[in-house]
């Protein structure tokens, strides 16, 4: 059987662009020298493109383990006679197993420059490394480095090649190379291999093609292991196939393959996702009765989907069938149990469980303490509101943008707004920077509470000191100026948009549009409709009504017939507002020309439920 070489296995496009990048480094070299690792970590830019471990990576090392990891290495660098490579490469291994690829890296790095030779192994960490990192090509460029020392390629080396091709989404690549590997026939794919491929397909939303995978291993007598049939059931699951995810589960279990906890995860979520409560408590009941520990993420997921549907009192029974099991509910079970209730306004349930967090020793956080705050603040509690507030520093907790944004917006709804510009102060004085969303609630706030003249100040500070406001902020401003009958001023500020960078959107349309109709300045709101859509801005149902209230008011029936039409053909319909106008007018004595808005009545006016109209 003939062996693998180089020129089989490189492409040749990543042979190009490697000694593109890196000239230094040569296949042709016999040996696996310093400049190699050297050459390829400083390949590129070395401040913004060099290889870095991702958030979750620096997550799954704990931080002591690494340093003892590193301790351990350095220990071995100094000891004389030098230890034999493989102890080297334990500690190499241990270090990647950790998902500090970088540190694993700049070690062998360290190897080279101390002059001790390092192995077959070492490479094949280092093209793990660098597979991980998302830099497959320079796992392929120490491939071939590899090969060229006389060395063999394994298993290992390739389902890490494979692995950094579906990482880096180029599954079809990935593929490629599997085919090459299976044709050559040196090296038995494993179910780690196999896995990988099945994890790229289901990637990619192929899951048809991950299932052909599947059956093909039966051929070749390599059993899927438990790893590969989750990949496959949370793919069935993202392609809304609930009976093929648990047809899955059936035939993995019958095969004597023990379902792990993370396979359990997959379909309780997975059920939840669908409303199917029962069965997902159910799998619950299966995976304790299995003796498959539930952990954390299981609480996460059922807390979660109950509580967003509302099904708050299920919630409570999970988590205590959690604590009954060994499992210990985090912050962010109750919390997401406390949103569920703030939601449903039950506030004083959602209060309990801030209380019972606290006494079964949890620290609340920033989010358990906004949640509860900002539903005070929706049901008008704001004095429970502020005390909550006050309480976070006793706690050790600073409050955030958001939650003083929040208790700004409970003041301002509640009229105080001398306690809100207060609080705005101390805001500032405690370093937080205010956002657009505190700006638009300040601005809001104060338009609400007849300061208009205050927010036009306001507005225009924010406007001198160079901060970016957004239509949003424009439309509060436009919407109080307008009601407070300041008409030629919010036209300005609404001509000012465009010279801003900023498109009205339908809200700030309809804002201006009233206010003209208003003023009795029809014809002006009525060319200020006609552009809304050429200017990328579809009207809807109440910037209709709004201009057809205006053309009924101005007793322009017709127009308003026309507009009438044009309205319901777009799928909306007259409101209440409309209907009770065109009644008005029909009942007025000595109205002329009702017959059209006669017309307008058996045209529109909704049927009762024996077909009559009202």
């Amino acid at each position: 059987m003939s062996s693998i070489t180089v020129s089989s296995i490189i492409r040749p496009e990543i042979s190009d662009h490697r000694q593109k990048r890196s000239p230094l480094f040569s296949l042709s070299r016999p040996s696996f020298s310093v400049v190699s690792f050297h050459s390829l970590s400083h390949a590129t830019n070395p401040s913004s493109n060099r290889p870095q471990n991702s958030p979750k990576q620096r997550r799954n090392s704990g931080s002591n383990d690494l340093e003892q990891a590193v301790d351990s290495f350095n220990r071995l660098v100094q000891m004389r006679p030098l230890p034999h490579t493989s102890q080297f490469n334990i500690v190499l291994g241990n270090i990647a197993k950790m998902g500090d690829y970088v540190t694993a890296l700049s070690l062998i790095e360290k190897l080279q420059f101390t002059g001790i030779q390092v192995d077959f192994y070492t490479f094949n960490i280092a093209i793990n490394c660098y597979s991980r990192l998302n830099r497959v090509d320079f796992g392929f460029s120490l491939l071939g480095v590899l090969l060229k020392r006389g060395y063999t390629p394994n298993v290992v080396t390739f389902n890490a090649l494979i692995n950094g091709l579906v990482l880096e989404d180029k599954t079809g690549e990935a593929v490629e190379l599997f085919n090459k590997v299976m044709r050559e026939g040196d090296i038995e794919p494993n179910a780690v291999m196999y896995g990988t491929i099945v994890k790229g397909f289901c990637k990619t939303g192929n899951t048809s093609a991950a299932i052909r995978v599947l059956r093909t291993m039966d051929e070749v007598s390599c059993k899927p292991n438990t790893m590969l049939y989750n990949t496959i059931i949370e793919s069935h699951f993202n392609d809304r196939m609930v009976d093929d995810a648990l047809t899955l589960f059936l035939e993995m279990k019958e095969r004597g393959i023990s379902p792990n906890v993370v396979t359990y995860n997959f379909l309780i979520h997975g059920l939840c996702n669908f409303g199917k409560w029962r069965e997902a408590m159910g799998m619950l009941g299966e995976m304790v009765d299995n003796n498959v520990s539930p952990n954390v993420r299981t609480l996460s997921i059922l807390m979660d989907a109950l509580t967003k549907k509302g099904r708050l009192k299920e919630a409570e029974e999970a988590l205590e069938v959690m604590i009954k099991i060994g499992v210990a509910p985090t912050v962010i079970a109750y919390s997401s149990l406390m949103d569920g209730y703030s939601l449903q306004g039950r506030l004083d349930e959602a209060r309990r469980v801030l209380d019972t967090m606290v006494e079964r020793g949890l620290q609340p956080n920033i989010i358990s303490y906004s949640i509860l705050i900002n539903g005070y603040c929706k049901k008008m509690k704001i004095d429970e509101a502020m005390r909550l507030f006050r309480e976070m520093p006793q706690m050790g907790l600073k409050p955030d943008t958001a939650i003083f944004t929040n208790m700004l917006h409970g003041l301002f709804q509640s009229g105080r707004c001398e306690a809100a510009q207060e609080l705005f102060d101390e805001m500032q004085t405690m370093g937080l920077v205010p956002d657009n969303r505190t700006y638009g609630t300040l601005l809001d706030g104060l338009c609400k509470n007849g300061r208009i003249d205050e927010a036009l100040s306001l507005f225009r500070m924010l406007e001198s000191n160079g901060l970016d406001l957004n239509v949003v902020m424009y439309s509060i401003l436009i919407d109080a100026l307008c009601k407070d009958g300041k008409l030629d001023v919010a036209r300005d500020l609404f001509n000012m948009l465009s010279s801003k960078g900023l498109r009205p959107d339908v809200k700030t349309y309809h804002i201006m549009i009233r206010g003209l109709c208003e003023e009795g300045l029809l014809d002006e709101a009525n060319a200020l409709f006609a552009i809304m859509e050429p200017n990328g801005c579809l009207p809807d149902s109440i910037t209709y009504n709004t201009v057809i209230r205006g053309f009924l008011g101005q007793q322009k029936f017709n127009e308003a017939l026309v507009l009438l039409e044009e309205m319901v053909g777009r799928g909306f319909s007259p409101n209440a507002s409309t209907f009770s106008l065109i009644g008005d007018l029909i009942s007025t004595e000595g109205q002329d020309d009702t017959h059209t808005l006669q017309e307008v009545v058996k045209k529109f006016m909704p049927k009762d439920r024996h077909g009559m109209r009202d």
